[in-house]
């Protein structure tokens, strides 16, 4: 049976990436060696590893004067390094989940965080929009997707302070002004490869503002003047990024991706709005595209573990919501094709017409 991978991630990766990364395992570039054993040293691995970087500063437009590292330790470890390198007296965050509120504990660590504005108090619901960044902030902090409770900002902000944003997990789903931003981060395990690297974009006139000591490993200059290169880099995944962005390339791009994505949740969208038996979770206007949350409406809730099982039956799998909201998630990444959604939305029109 054919599986429809919606999990949150590691998520789904295009046919393109698994097969170019498979043959690698065996044998890369002709070496007689496979991928996973190749010296990062190598030409060979040399050559990937700066294809990856011109492959997003071309697919992104990403001007001059930026650097793009691919690091360990997933954005988490990017929560505390963006308050290391950057804070000085004071920045601002904007509270909208679980992961934006992780990011707000590691940079009270390092010297005073003004939270701007929280949704928490609603369970995230939504995107908070009156507020005020000040003015004095060394930098602002955005989380653009929510994965666990599905709200997304889908804009980029002018603003008088640095700007940083967490993009984990809707990179390359839309055309991104980046000189907007100071650092663009995220880890790859959801539109870009497997587990395990995390991309890093930042601006080299936002370093060496600081004047703590900051450790070799988490100064953004030690990766900047090494290449990503300074200690061993995560290879495979670094690889399997090459093969997806080489992708996105051969499908037309960032504003192609865009328009699918938007075709993929207006499916899925319409027939959550359309049922009787499910309901959004999340205020319309802050709806995520790449994540797309929703539960039974209350007087079917004891029917959930039902339809997961109902939908299972289909091939449908990783639907399950976080423990956070509960019902269920439906992840629409680049790599998911619209057919898994349409065979999302026939079992729930079926489990509907059932019940």
């Amino acid at each position: 049976m054919k599986k429809h991978n919606f999990y949150a991630g590691p998520s789904i990766l295009s046919q393109y990436t698994i097969n170019k990364t498979a043959e690698a395992i065996h044998d890369f570039a002709g070496t007689g060696l496979s991928i996973l054993e190749i010296s990062h040293r190598s030409k060979e691995f040399t050559a990937v590893i700066e294809e990856a970087q011109q492959l997003f500063k071309e697919l992104l437009d990403i001007p001059q004067g930026y650097h793009v590292l691919f690091l360990g330790g997933g954005a988490s470890l990017q929560f505390c390094m963006v308050p290391f390198n950057l804070l000085k007296s004071k920045a601002a965050y904007l509270d909208t989940g679980t992961w934006a509120n992780k990011a707000i504990k590691e940079a009270k660590l390092f010297g005073q965080v003004d939270v701007v504005a929280s949704s928490k108090p609603d369970n995230y619901t939504y995107i908070p929009k009156d507020y005020t960044v000040p003015a004095d902030a060394d930098y602002f902090h955005i989380t653009t997707n929510n994965t666990i409770y599905g709200t997304e900002i889908r804009q980029d902000f002018d603003l008088p302070v640095r700007l940083v944003a967490d993009m984990s997990s809707d990179i390359f789903t839309r055309p991104i002004d980046v000189s907007k931003y100071d650092i663009i981060y995220g880890g790859a395990q959801k539109n870009i490869a497997p587990a395990g690297v995390t991309f890093v974009i930042v601006k080299e006139d936002a370093l060496g503002k600081v004047e703590r000591a900051i450790p070799t490993m988490l100064d953004y200059r030690t990766h900047v003047d090494k290449g990503s290169m300074f200690n061993t880099p995560p290879v495979l995944p670094i690889f399997s990024a090459v093969q997806t962005l080489r992708w996105y390339k051969e499908m037309g791009g960032v504003k192609r991706l865009e328009q699918l994505d938007n075709e993929k949740a207006a499916l899925l969208y319409d027939a959550i709005d359309s049922s009787r038996l499910f309901v959004g979770t999340v205020a319309h206007e802050d709806r995520s595209i790449m994540n797309v949350c929703f539960v039974m409406k209350p007087e079917y809730k004891d029917l959930e573990k039902d339809f997961l099982d109902f939908a299972s039956s289909r091939g449908i799998v990783g639907i399950k919501g976080h423990r956070s909201v509960g019902g269920f998630r439906a992840s629409l990444y680049n790599a998911l094709p619209i057919d898994s959604v349409r065979v999302l939305v026939e079992a729930m029109k079926d489990f509907e017409n059932k019940h």
